[in-house]
């Protein structure tokens, strides 16, 4: 698994991806650094990390989106098929070579805070709850991603497929505020990301949002091993 997660990260850095994906992330977590800090004069990240959301909704497809349909469509995943590690070992190497990428990029908001202290003293328990946050937020939605990547050899279909998914999690509230019947909005609140990830936002930390994501981590990581196992046996 470490040897896959290496590969992973190799893969990322000798190629453009990984620069793309930092030079992204970090223009437009800088952007709003300065128009909502730094030009207000304000020691709050809120409306950087809830302006970056949107960002990070299309970052992590294509971060993942050649986890798996890349491999497919090069014909290399025998190669993982036959290897002496188990699929699940495979898929958590590749996920967590993806995963990693995504929490560099965060990193940067720690490094604001840092700019911040040296001016204020900032909401440290609200810039670590929030951050712990984005971290587990975008840990579900690379999961997702991972697996959307493992159903096709396209990676530009990998890529819009999970942008577009993507998008709907993140309109999960302006759909259930459409739908008048109780039952379909309750169901809606129980799934929907911001329900979860609003707690961290006030610096609270909720065992019930973090069990959320890590259980949605684990159940697309699960799907992904299935999807592989089906096409190993096929």
């Amino acid at each position: 698994m470490g040897a896959i997660l290496k590969r992973e990260l190799s893969a990322y850095f000798n190629s453009a991806i990984a620069y793309v994906v930092l030079a992204a992330y970090f223009f437009f977590s800088g952007l709003f650094f300065y128009t909502y800090c730094v030009m207000y004069n304000s020691a709050s990240l809120s409306y950087v990390y809830a302006n970056m959301i949107m960002i990070i909704l299309f970052i992590i497809p294509i971060i993942t989106m050649k986890t798996f349909a890349d491999e497919k469509y090069q014909k290399t995943d025998q190669a993982l098929f036959t290897s002496p590690v188990s699929l699940g070992q495979v898929v958590i190497g590749k996920y967590l070579g993806a995963f990693v990428l995504y929490v560099i990029c965060s990193c940067i908001f720690l490094l604001y805070a840092v700019v911040i202290s040296f001016f204020t003293t900032p909401e440290w328990s609200v810039i670590f709850c929030t951050f712990i946050g984005l971290l587990l937020f975008g840990a579900a939605l690379t999961a997702i991603n991972v697996f959307i990547s493992s159903l096709t050899e396209s990676t530009i279909v990998a890529a819009i497929v999970s942008m577009a998914v993507n998008l709907v999690i993140y309109m999960m509230s302006n759909f259930a505020s459409m739908i008048s019947i109780d039952w379909i909005t309750a169901i809606i609140d129980k799934i929907n990301f911001a329900t979860y990830y609003d707690a961290f936002k006030y610096g609270l930390l909720n065992v019930t949002d973090i069990v959320f994501f890590l259980s949605v981590t684990g159940l697309f990581m699960f799907f992904t091993v299935r999807v592989l196992e089906k096409r190993r046996w096929s």
